[in-house]
């Protein structure tokens, strides 16, 4: 029985990956589908193959999930609790993918694992939550804003004499390395979480020790947030890169790189699992406060910021309420 939990947690970790990809593809490419700098295809294709290549680097937002968020016992009753908050993290993906809500897939993650160790009176690490992951929560996305809207009007500044219509076309070719910058980094940050429930389930089980990364776990999550990646989030490419406040390749090009510069500072020098989602998002309301605030549509910014509060205690209570019903079935 607990071989089979293992395989199961295995199995729904992947499918997690797989929806973190798809649901969060849009952070990527949104902005260079708005603008027009790739075809949907071609960007998904370059997110895919970024995200694949960032999932392979680090080890360090891996190690953080891994053995930071919760210490379960050592038998079935902690691979029920791994279960069943990866059942609330999927379940939390789908709902806001369904709203077309650019939601936090990391979050999510973290929430299920919360909810469910609560549940199950098992260790949470309280401190590491709010050290690497409420802190980080918060600051990424002000960061990201007041850092997208400087670079924006250094850009606006340097490039004030130019031709509109040259320095939008330099931009938008431009844009096909900001998207891949911002694609490693979501590689970088989301995959390793995956990597990270993947380890706990196997030290859980008693399969691994320490909380290095075996290669095969490395590319089984690679590979699924890459497949995920490449399947598409349309409905939250929608909302990122045309509802918030419609882009031009200047600004694409400074959301993207002030994104992934976050991405990377976070995942390597501070192994920090933030929130791409939270960062893009925060990044592309700043560049475009430098046109003006209103030509942000605040009021679809505030259903994604109420998203973002909402995610972590929602994914846990589903959690939570999985954990209890698989309670009733499983050892």
């Amino acid at each position: 029985m607990e071989f089979a939990l293992v395989i199961a947690v295995v199995a729904i970790a992947l499918a997690f990956d797989y929806t973190n990809g798809f649901h969060d593809a849009a952070n990527a490419i949104a902005t260079s589908i708005s603008t027009r700098a790739l075809t949907p295809r071609v960007a998904l294709l370059l997110a895919a193959v970024m995200n694949l290549l960032g999932a392979l680097v680090s080890e360090g937002v891996a190690s953080t999930i891994g053995s930071g968020i919760i210490s379960p016992p050592e038998n079935s009753g902690g691979m029920t609790v791994v279960l069943a908050g990866l059942v609330g993290a999927i379940a939390w993906n789908l709902i806001t993918w369904w709203r077309g809500l650019p939601s936090s897939s990391s979050h999510a993650l973290i929430g299920g694992l919360i909810g469910a160790g609560m549940a199950a009176s098992v260790t949470v690490h309280w401190s590491v939550i709010v050290g690497k992951v409420l802190v980080p929560m918060v600051v990424s996305p002000l960061v990201g804003f007041c850092l997208a809207y400087g670079v924006m009007v250094a850009i606006a500044w340097l490039f004030r004499r130019g031709s509109p219509g040259r320095v939008n076309r330099g931009f938008r070719a431009g844009q096909s390395l900001s998207a891949a910058a911002l694609a490693f980094g979501h590689g970088l940050q989301d995959a390793q979480k995956t990597m990270g429930v993947i380890v706990l389930a196997l030290v859980t089980a008693g399969l691994h020790t320490g909380h290095d990364v075996p290669l095969w776990v490395k590319l089984a999550a690679a590979g699924a947030i890459a497949l995920g990646t490449y399947s598409g989030g349309w409905r939250i490419m929608r909302t990122l890169g045309r509802r918030v406040i419609k882009l031009d390749p200047a600004r694409g090009v400074a959301a993207d790189l002030t994104a992934s510069s976050v991405l990377y500072v976070m995942a390597i020098g501070l192994h920090a699992p933030v929130s791409t989602t939270h960062t893009i998002s925060s990044a592309i309301m700043g560049v475009g406060a430098t046109r003006r605030l209103s030509a942000v549509r605040w009021g679809v910014a505030g259903t994604i910021v109420s998203a973002w509060i909402l995610t972590i205690p929602m994914s846990a209570a589903i959690a939570a309420a999985t954990y209890g019903l698989l309670t009733l079935f499983l050892p």
